[in-house]
């Protein structure tokens, strides 16, 4: 987004002077904010913004502003306007807090004394840029209340549905990725109330810079643990990650492909763990068995390529189970057993060849195949 916002920065001692060009409205005053408060962490303890040369500022920058000022005295800070006058002077009259802002005050600083070095607007992080300021405000009162105030559970649902817009808009920064936009939504709700209960308003942070990694954080932890379609190990993700950050450097500083010895050498890790995360980059979106293959058959799916169980494969087991069977029956039923079923031949025949009668034959082999029966059902 372009702003028709200029900022020049002098300082001294712990005082810095803030110079506004252009118009600070409801797109370029974020930008205001976000220089403030990092002038705060830098060690100002008063900072001047000088309007002179400000075309226009609109109801949200005053309010903004005045948000500025009332953090600045929680953090033993000040803020004031400097060179208020003309359509500058008449808003913040009309919004009746000239005065609370410092602007008749006079500016007590040379021009001779200001350095007035440009600040790269561009250039800044916008952490916290799109979250209400208000935010931080309620959630600072909040925890002045009592536990049992029903208080705290109003200004909590009121703060959530106020931040729920802006927690929406990063869930639809990942939209891209192949998962349901509504599902990240549902998951950025979770991370703004996670957000809401978890901030602490004394560590002297604003509500956004925290909520925006918390967010960010739950989406993060949606897209790992649940959109794999094979569950993979938390090491195997985390690798993965440093596989393709690492595939995307060596890319450039080598001017090919890498190898997976390089990728090894490069993250220190074994090569077999990086041909098992290479291989498991596949698990993140199955094939489906009715895809076509690639061939002149049109017809033809993944699933008609797959071998069917041969028909005998269950006998395996039986099988070998049987052979240790046989062998610990009496040496004459084994032989009348081999002569039975791999000789084919009759019960008389049988006794013709052991020496026995064929009723006798008939008992033994009656005996072997319920011993063999039985223990192949147990």
């Amino acid at each position: 987004m372009t702003v028709d916002l200029g900022v020049s920065l002098s300082t001294r001692r712990d005082e810095s002077l803030l110079e506004l060009t252009g118009t600070l409205d409801y797109a370029s005053v974020p930008y205001l904010r976000q220089v403030v408060f990092e002038r705060f962490d830098a060690g100002a303890r008063d900072i001047a913004v000088e309007v002179s040369d400000l075309r226009l500022i609109d109801a949200s920058a005053i309010k903004v502003m005045l948000y500025l000022h009332h953090r600045a005295g929680q953090l033993d800070a000040t803020i004031h306007l400097a060179g208020t006058r003309g359509t500058v002077l008449s808003a913040v009259e009309l919004a009746g807090v000239a005065k609370q802002l410092g602007a008749y005050d006079e500016l007590d600083w040379p021009p001779s004394q200001r350095q007035r070095r440009p600040v790269d607007l561009d250039g800044l992080h916008l952490g916290h840029g799109h979250w209400p300021p208000e935010a931080t405000e309620q959630l600072a009162r909040l925890h002045r209340l009592a536990p049992g105030d029903p208080g705290r559970c109003r200004i909590r649902e009121s703060v959530i549905e106020t931040c729920l817009p802006t927690a929406e808009a990063l869930a639809r920064r990942y939209g891209g990725a192949g998962e349901p936009l509504a599902d990240l939504t549902q998951v950025a709700a979770l991370g703004l109330i996670k957000a809401v209960d978890g901030f602490d308003p004394d560590r002297g942070i604003e509500f956004g810079a925290y909520a925006t990694p918390t967010i960010a954080g739950e989406i993060k932890r949606h897209f790992r643990d649940r959109t794999w379609g094979v569950r993979l190990p938390r090491r195997l993700q985390e690798l993965r990650l440093r596989v393709n950050q690492a595939r995307d450097d060596l890319t450039q500083r080598l001017g090919r492909s890498p190898t997976v010895t390089d990728l090894a050498q490069h993250l220190d890790a074994p090569e077999e763990e990086v041909i098992e995360v290479l291989g498991a980059g596949h698990a993140y979106r199955p094939v489906s068995l009715d895809t076509p293959t690639r061939t002149a058959d049109d017809s033809t799916t993944i699933a008609d390529t797959i071998g069917g169980e041969p028909a005998d494969f269950g006998m395996v087991e039986f099988r070998e189970a049987l052979r240790v069977l046989v062998e610990r029956l009496p040496e004459r039923e084994q032989r009348i057993l081999a002569l039975r079923f791999y000789g084919n031949l009759t019960q008389t025949e049988i006794a013709e060849r052991v020496g026995m009668s064929q009723m006798h034959v008939s008992r033994l082999l009656t005996h072997a195949l319920q011993f063999l029966r039985r223990r192949l059902s147990e």
